[in-house]
């Protein structure tokens, strides 16, 4: 039996849907054990690339992977374990600076193991010219 263009348009989406939930599902799994969610860890790694200097509420949304994220919330939680802080902007009052923690910034270091394994086990399947390949075509969705 042939598909018609419009079957395989849709059986795509719905194997990339399902495939980007799997990914989701797998590293909230492994990063279940530290009490971190991935829109948390996701502030965290923006922070880290920050390189010490202070990032906006607004800096964060842009950058986030989950744009629904309520990032006052998660910068909140990462307050309360310590992670993150939160100032004033001294040039400008109205603005608030986030940066990570020297205790952030060791956590986020931990769980590069944690991430590196995890993604290992997702791709293991492939050969590296099929993870360009992957990659090229699903950056071509985001175009």
């Amino acid at each position: 039996m042939i598909e018609t263009t419009q079957q395989l348009e849709r059986k795509a989406v719905i194997t990339i849907s399902t495939t980007g939930n799997l990914v989701i599902d797998q590293l909230a799994e492994a990063f279940k054990p530290y009490d971190i969610s991935l829109p948390q860890f996701n502030v965290l790694r923006i922070l880290r690339g920050q390189k010490g200097k202070p990032a906006s509420l607004q800096c964060v949304q842009d950058k986030m992977l989950h744009k629904m994220s309520n990032t006052t919330r998660l910068v909140d939680k990462l307050i309360a374990k310590g992670y993150v802080c939160r100032e004033v902007c001294s040039h400008n009052r109205r603005k608030i600076e986030i940066t990570l923690t020297q205790g952030g910034l060791e956590f986020i270091n931990s769980l590069d193991r944690v991430l590196d394994q995890t993604e290992h086990e997702l791709t293991k399947n492939y050969t590296q010219q099929e993870l360009e390949t992957l990659i090229h075509l699903l950056q071509k969705m985001n175009t």
